[in-house]
């Protein structure tokens, strides 16, 4: 039975499989229907080969249900995001598959003002619109316009710091022949007419549908040495590695070390507070020692958030709050739409560097010491509702504080653990934490594991 490619929150799939021309043309037309309403629509893609293609079909789609389209051409998913809320369109879509396999592809979408469309926000409607067949035409069909929203949306990013107060600074890019690379040209010529006294060394940097060095995940472990490397032959401040659309971006310090995003949100959280005093901070369960504590010392407001980047912006929404962050890199931004941008981290870390006058590794060495983390672990298990309920057997009566906010997070004196269900794989998702004892973080992950292979099997 193929797997549907309908989503919580997006749509994903097997090109020419679960995801075809045939089914994008109909997501094109019901969204026209649903969601936009015949309004206009931005439309942008990825650097993967299916994804012009699939564009296509949408824009057609599109079309037929009415709406005109605002064609971007390849691009960023945060460039769709902001085109869609700065053009005052009704909603916008972005075909790629981020750091999916190849043969992959997909569709995200928001409405109006940006706003994640989720199954239960009409991506349900769009679903049940193309497996029934049955789609009315438009009166009118949708025009297509091409659009230059990327010198606009530059000038929004640099907005949140002061280019010409950056230190003099070499960074390392890598765009993993990913989306990245011309909407960073576009960033690093307007850092330089600003003052801006930054230089920046580019690694895998054109777009290449074939993606020669690997798909573009920068999270996997697999994938740190080709930058951290780079960093170091090159004497660089920092490197900078982005998935394939640009969503996400992760950190290697000067010594080549891969920076966690736990320690990262906590950063960020820093400088979003010093640009907005006392306000708010999402933060989410899987690790939440550090962030808890460096938002307190910040003077702001922690509030815990659901994972995924629907939830986490709901969250932010209704809280208004200045910035949420996930330790999987996905950082969002009240000024921002309350989106997630893998261009504005860089450019605040860079704020952070020059202000303190401290290295990456110096910002975060004292966090890392205090509340050392296991990294997200990974299970694929035959039976994940078997291994859940047996570690929570035999851990909840201990615990001194439980929250099931997402997934199961048990707390206790001195270390913690969040075990969750993926919401876009099948896997179980792991992290444990402590309180200054790195061997406690080993030893709980260690017995945790085993138990979920165990009872999982």
């Amino acid at each position: 039975m193929k797997t549907s490619p309908f989503k919580a929150y997006d749509i994903r799939g097997r090109v020419g499989e679960t995801l075809t021309t045939d089914l994008m043309r109909d997501v094109g037309q019901a969204f026209a229907g649903q969601v936009a309403q015949a309004g206009p629509v931005v439309v942008g893609f990825d650097a993967r080969e299916s994804s012009p293609v699939l564009a296509e079909a949408v824009i057609e789609g599109l079309g037929i249900g009415g709406s005109d389209v605002l064609e971007l051409g390849m691009c960023g998913t945060e460039e769709v995001y902001f085109a869609t809320d700065h053009l005052g369109a009704s909603g916008g879509l972005m075909v790629t598959a981020s750091h999916n396999p190849m043969g992959d592809n997909g569709l995200k979408l928001v409405a109006a003002g940006a706003r994640p469309v989720g199954q239960d926000t009409g991506l349900g409607q769009i679903e049940a619109l193309c497996r029934s067949g049955r789609q009315p035409s438009a009166s009118r069909r949708g025009a297509r316009h091409l659009v230059d929203a990327r010198p606009a949306y530059v000038a929004r990013v640099l907005s949140f710091i002061d280019p010409a107060a950056l230190a003099p600074l070499k960074v390392l890019v890598n765009a993993g022949n990913g989306a990245a690379g011309p909407t960073f040209d576009a960033l690093a010529a307007a850092l330089n007419s600003a003052g801006a006294p930054v230089t920046f060394e580019r690694l895998h940097h054109d777009p290449d549908p074939t993606f020669p060095n690997g798909i573009p995940n920068p999270l996997l472990p697999e994938n740190h040495p080709v930058t951290a490397k780079k960093v170091v032959d090159i004497g660089a401040d920092i490197g900078v590695a982005w998935d394939g659309d640009f969503d996400r971006c992760f950190f290697f310090d000067a010594d080549g070390c891969f920076v966690d995003g736990v320690y990262l949100v906590g950063l960020l959280a820093q400088a979003a507070l010093r640009r907005s005093p006392g306000d708010t901070i999402i933060y989410e369960p899987r690790a939440v020692f550090s962030t808890r504590d460096a938002v307190a010392d910040a003077g702001g407001r922690a509030v815990m958030g659901r994972t995924g980047h629907s939830f986490m912006k709901a969250s932010m929404r209704a809280e208004n709050a200045a910035y949420g962050g996930e330790i999987s890199a996905h950082h969002y931004f009240r000024d921002f739409m309350y989106c997630d941008s893998g261009i504005i981290p860089m450019l605040l870390i860079l704020d952070e560097i020059s202000r303190s006058g401290q290295s990456l590794s110096e910002l975060v060495a004292a966090r890392i010491a205090a509340y050392p983390v296991s990294g997200e672990q990974n299970f694929r298990l035959a039976n994940p509702e078997a291994a859940l309920q047996a570690v929570e057997a035999r851990y909840a009566t201990a615990a001194t504080h439980r929250d099931d906010t997402d997934g199961l997070s048990l707390e206790f004196a001195d270390w913690r653990f969040n075990l969750r269900r993926s919401n876009t794989e099948p896997l179980v998702r792991l992290n444990v934490e402590a309180r200054g004892d790195a061997r406690r973080v080993t030893a709980e992950t260690q017995a945790i594991a085993a138990l979920l292979n165990q009872a999982g099997a």
